[in-house]
């Protein structure tokens, strides 16, 4: 088993992609529905893109039904990549044949327990607090330092508290020791259930105070992410 690693905790402010672009799309599009893709090159994209993802649908008219879903969402990716104010791009992924609606319900639908609260610092540190005649720069984009890991999926288990957990403390990592590493949200989801629910959702603050508690956190490579709930492994755990 790999060893576990221990890292120093504190709130790291990350900036991630929110969709993975899966196919070229061409971005010289108009938005003007006069001068739009051809039935043609819509239809060769979304036979590329059923490939690429493996769909495959059952049931009279379903098949139909999602590409003009898909046909919609392309629509709407290339009216936003022409809009040149925008600060990202879009593209396509495997969510591009379901609706906005149909999203929201199946991947946003975990509603956290109002009787969980933030956790409050007993001791109010300064360490990190700005000093005059410090030379900051205005902002920072981590991805441009190599201490951003690539874009994961959750799936449809309610774990995004895990993922911004392990997010940012990859992100201190690499700061601190000059390695990224991809580290463990399904520990997380298995094991923090002192006041953290898996699947059913968490906060991070708990989620940081579990991984000081445990001496760290196991890798994603040895702790891979499933996606639900399962027993928690005390093998790969950290050693006390």
């Amino acid at each position: 088993m790999e060893l576990t690693l221990l890292f120093p905790l504190f709130f790291f402010t990350l900036s991630s992609a929110t969709y993975i672009s899966t196919l070229t799309l061409n971005q010289n599009h108009p938005s003007s529905s006069s001068s739009w893709r051809s039935d043609d090159e819509v239809m060769g994209l979304y036979k590329s893109w059923v490939i690429q993802h493996g769909k495959a649908y059952n049931g009279i008219g379903e098949e139909e039904k999602r590409f003009e879903i898909f046909k919609d969402n392309l629509r709407f990716i290339d009216e936003h990549n022409s809009n040149n104010n925008t600060t990202y791009k879009l593209g396509l992924n495997k969510f591009a044949d379901l609706t906005n609606q149909e999203y929201r319900a199946k991947f946003l639908g975990t509603r956290t327990d109002p009787r969980r609260r933030l956790m409050k610092s007993k001791v109010p540190s300064s360490r990190y607090a700005h000093r005059a005649g410090d030379n900051l720069p205005d902002s920072v984009d981590w991805r441009d330092h190599g201490a951003v890991s690539p874009v994961k999926d959750q799936g449809s288990c309610g774990s995004c508290w895990a993922f911004s957990t392990i997010a940012a403390v990859e992100g201190i990592n690499k700061i601190v020791s000059g390695e990224l590493v991809s580290l463990s949200e399904q520990e997380l989801v298995d094991c923090d259930r002192s006041y953290d629910a898996g699947c059913n959702g968490g906060l991070m603050d708990y989620a940081f105070q579990f991984i000081i508690d445990n001496g760290g956190i196991d890798t994603e490579k040895d702790y891979p992410y499933l996606g639900f709930n399962n027993q928690c492994d005390p093998t790969k755990v950290k050693k006390r």
